[in-house]
């Protein structure tokens, strides 16, 4: 008779059986796979090292590119617009950047007049109301605002007779700058409100450079970027020569040259830079300011919406 330990015993034999099967095969095909990841991990090292390899190299073309760029910047733009005056409107702007085409006006015979820059509430949705109603009451008698209702068209018109000299063009579309006690009384309004930073008055110039960062962030970016392209725009029709440069993202459609470049209108009269933190950038929206003087306009920049290329022919 077979006892109940006897089953016991039968089952776990089986059971050990089977046990040993298993760990005995498993050994096996972990020992292939072992094998082909530890191939794996060698190809994929290789090839990390071969990327590596190659940032390595196109981070020294890149610093080499720069350094060639900032060193022949000031000859590339030397005596391009001797004579002429340059204000700038800054949003959100990198210092250094700024700083830097300040120095290539500088070497291209330009005077830059001044800054007017612009805080993070002209392109708030939640003040436009406000600005509006402001820019109104700012107006000095006898100037006029462009017909428009959004924000950055009436900041440009307002602003336009701060910073433009009169155009030597009567049809030009322009008006007569204001007096120094309008131009003081406006900017002073707009500081007042938070609108633009407190600072000196530009005197009236014949050039605008426009100067912005990259891409903005957040559920408003892409209008607050708006505000930006239209008042860059409305200064360009006020009859001022005008550049939109920006830096990495700016090109993009949260960035003021993205939306410039967007509207074709705009882009016709109006020249944009999208990589100023460059070098070559910034000697770009140097010689982009010459261009406009001559009556024309271009796409600047590295990103796919730069049409006219690289940089500008002198």
């Amino acid at each position: 008779m077979i006892s109940l330990r006897y089953h016991v015993v039968s089952v776990a034999a089986v059971f050990l059986a089977l046990a040993i099967g298993v760990v005995l095969g498993a050994s096996g095909v972990s020992d292939r796979v072992l094998a082909a990841v530890s191939t794996k991990a060698d190809d994929l090292g290789a090839q990390v090292q071969t990327l590596a390899a190659e940032r390595d190299e196109l981070a020294a073309a890149q610093r080499a590119s720069e350094e060639f760029a900032r060193r022949i910047g000031p000859a590339a733009v030397s005596g391009l617009l001797v004579g002429q005056t340059v204000a700038l409107v800054t949003s959100g702007a990198d210092p250094t950047d700024r700083d830097a085409l300040v120095g290539l006006l500088g070497q291209s015979g330009a005077t830059v007049t001044g800054e007017v820059a612009l805080t993070p509430a002209v392109g708030d949705p939640a003040r436009a109301d406000q600005l509006r109603e402001l820019t109104a009451r700012l107006l000095p008698n006898g100037a006029q605002l462009p017909a428009a209702s959004d924000t950055g068209t009436l900041a440009g018109g307002l602003l336009g007779g701060v910073l433009l000299a009169p155009s030597a063009d009567p049809t030009s579309g322009g008006q007569p700058p204001l007096t120094p006690e309008q131009a003081d009384a406006v900017l002073t309004g707009l500081a007042a409100a938070g609108f633009v930073s407190p600072g000196d008055r530009p005197d009236p110039a014949t050039l605008v450079l426009v100067l912005t960062g990259g891409a903005l962030t957040g559920i408003d970016a892409a209008d607050a970027a708006a505000v930006t392209a239209r008042l860059a725009a409305e200064l360009d029709r006020a009859g001022g020569g005008v550049v939109l440069a920006g830096s990495t993202g700016s090109a993009d459609a949260t960035g003021a040259v993205g939306v410039a470049r967007a509207d074709p209108s705009v882009i016709a009269g109006l020249s944009t830079v999208d990589d100023v933190q460059t070098g070559h950038g910034q000697v770009s929206a140097v010689v982009a300011l010459r261009q406009q003087l001559d009556g024309r306009a271009g796409s600047y920049g590295t990103s796919a919406t730069a049409a006219d290329g690289v940089t500008p022919a002198t």
